[in-house]
């Protein structure tokens, strides 16, 4: 390294000259964000992780050549320079920069590497996302991108001095483990020791982390690499980080503790928000009727009412088959009433994406107009107004289904939609809650079962043990989710300890009992050596580090992500490997196989 740099030796990173004092000599490196020449002087704006500071080339202070050179350079040459701090005075300080109030004249330079012309303007904000990721080394060195990563180091840091606090112990668990149903579809490594056999990239860490508990760790944590071979969307990546803990002789009161604190320490250190008053807890059941939603955004109101009574006489065609049994949910828009039909037909669009039938709508007025304006009575009209406190100006939106989640869950969406629309979401809230009291089960009309709504290795609440086989749609699950801003940022739950009601669970799902002891054995096995009641919870660190920077996508806030088909552009992964890589572990492609066939 000394004889790259001929000697020299970096002595202040570009953003701390700003407190280095005039006078002083320094030396520092970075890639070269803009070049001026001014005839008699060249001025450089260097730039590094840290920030941006002005050098100054003066041919009678740096000689001829380096005058010469340094006029020659281009954006995104990486440069050295040794000078002097010089004070800017009047008109030159640029208060927008950190380091304005100062400058470095030139002493010498000299270039460490050249850059091709690049590709695109890193300043360019309209980049297309094609260009951004095949170059995603040079996206990298934007200010943006620099400050997203680093916040994310913080959050790492913090995180690890707050659970090491809390008497964590941080334990790695294998990458290479056992394909085990648990939701997602595992990515699978081959096994060229073992031919025909493939090990699993981990979903999470979940099984092993209970074994660590059976094992007498009692609090452990780590920030977990998982992996899920599932369809991708804003808030999704087929690799991504989970901050995952666990705790020995616990209740869901003492996880969630943890869990609260730990969150709002984060935010109270990254983003400066101080938070003492406990969050709010809301049952599942609620968050669906009220929000819509199993993660509410509470940044602002336009709660879902359900009117389903106001209506239990109507002859209203929409509404009739919903009365019995189903639900109608109804919201009120403040200054609604100025919305186009045209905005309102595409709000219709959105509840009908999520099952509804459609969207009814209503401006109270006299006459009052809408959708529905002429099928219900005037009766039914003004309850409505009084359920809803609406008024001249406002708009009521609504939608009846007989099934009373489609009802709540496609006005929930109409809600959000209505919420962007009107810019009633600041990034820069804070506004969390705990959703508690999940469904243990939920329906998969696919498969025609009932499938496990977290995962197979929840605690049921003790007073729903009794409903297990009679009724399991009405059993909820010792579970709990964080959601800030309407995203959910964690999900949690009190485990199964015992090897009985563990493989109880299992048959309920639909496993034989040769079927539980195949796949989950060393679990079932490890369970009869006196496993401690424990719980645990694992908030994503890739979703949490974008609600505190405003990115609009994990991707944004991830080194090197993957587009939404799960490649690459940069790298082009996932390719075609070596024949003989193939060979080696035993794998014949059926397109390679049908062709040996056909020439068979």
């Amino acid at each position: 390294m000394a004889e790259l740099l001929g000697g020299w030796h970096r002595s202040h990173m570009c953003a701390e000259v700003a407190g280095v004092a005039v006078g002083q000599k320094v030396t520092v490196m970075g890639w070269v964000q803009k070049r001026r020449n001014l005839g008699g002087l060249v001025f450089i704006d260097l730039r590094d992780r840290t920030g941006i500071l002005q050098v100054v080339v003066d041919a009678a202070r740096a000689g001829q050549e380096t005058f010469e050179r340094a006029g020659d350079v281009r954006g995104e040459y990486v440069l050295a320079f040794q000078g002097e701090v010089s004070a800017r005075q009047g008109s030159q300080i640029n208060e927008r920069m950190e380091t304005g109030h100062v400058e470095v004249l030139a002493d010498a330079m000299k270039v460490l590497s050249e850059s091709a012309v690049l590709p695109y303007n890193l300043e360019d904000e309209r980049i297309s996302d094609q260009l951004k990721y095949k170059y995603r080394y040079l996206d990298l060195r934007s200010p943006a991108m620099q400050a997203r990563l680093k916040t994310r180091h913080e959050v790492c840091r913090v995180v690890r001095e707050y659970l090491s606090n809390q008497g964590f112990l941080e334990i790695e668990t294998p990458m290479l483990c056992r394909s085990t149903p648990e939701g997602a579809r595992d990515y699978l490594v081959p096994s060229r020791v073992f031919p025909g056999n493939f090990y699993a990239l981990p979903q999470s860490p979940q099984l092993y982390k209970q074994l660590l508990m059976l094992s007498g760790y009692d609090r452990y944590f780590q920030l977990a690499r998982c992996f899920r071979d599932e369809d991708l969307r804003a808030d999704r990546q087929p690799e991504f980080t989970q901050i995952d803990m666990e705790m020995s002789f616990v209740e869901m009161e003492d996880v969630m503790r943890v869990g609260e604190g730990m969150i709002n320490e984060v935010y109270r250190a990254v983003r400066g928000i101080e938070r003492t008053e406990p969050w709010l807890r809301m049952p599942y059941a609620q968050a669906i009727e009220t929000y819509g939603s199993d993660k509410p955004d509470m940044r602002f109101g336009m709660t879902l009412q359900t009117v389903t009574e106001i209506f239990a006489n109507t002859t209203c065609a929409l509404f009739a088959p919903a009365i019995a049994g189903g639900r109608i949910s109804a919201i009120k828009v403040d200054g609604g009433a100025k919305f186009t039909r045209k905005e309102i037909d595409a709000l219709a669009e959105v509840a009908k994406l999520y099952r509804a039938k459609g969207l009814a709508w209503l401006v109270p007025g006299n006459p009052p107009r809408g959708s529905v304006a002429k099928a219900l009575t005037e009766t039914e009209i003004n309850a409505l107004k009084d359920c809803l406190g609406a008024g001249e100006g406002d708009l009521i939106l609504m939608v009846a289904d007989v099934k009373p989640d489609v009802a709540s869950m496609a006005l929930g969406q109409v809600r959000l939609e209505v919420g962007r629309r009107m810019g009633l979401m600041d990034k820069d809230a804070y506004c969390p809650l705990w959703v508690t009291e999940f469904p243990f089960f939920e329906y998969d009309e696919g498969e025609g079962r009932y499938v496990a709504m977290h995962h197979p290795f929840t605690m049921p609440m003790d007073e729903d043990l009794p409903l297990l086989e009679e009724n399991p749609g009405a059993v909820r699950a010792k579970a709990y989710d964080i959601v800030i801003n309407g995203v959910e940022i964690a999900s949690g739950s009190i485990r199964i300890h015992s090897a009985e009601l563990q493989e109880r669970m299992f048959g309920l799902l639909g496993f034989t009992h040769e079927q539980a002891w195949e796949r989950f054995g060393f679990l079932l096995e490890a369970f009869k050596y006196g496993p401690p009641p424990h719980g645990g919870i694992a908030p994503g660190l890739d979703r949490l580090v974008m609600l505190l920077t405003g990115a609009d996508s994990i991707r944004d806030v991830i080194a090197f992500p993957k587009m939404q088909n799960a490649n690459c552009l940069m790298t082009e992964a996932p390719n075609v490997v070596d024949k003989k890589q193939l060979e080696d572990l035993g794998i014949c492609l059926a397109e390679n196989r049908k062709q040996g066939e056909n020439q068979a």
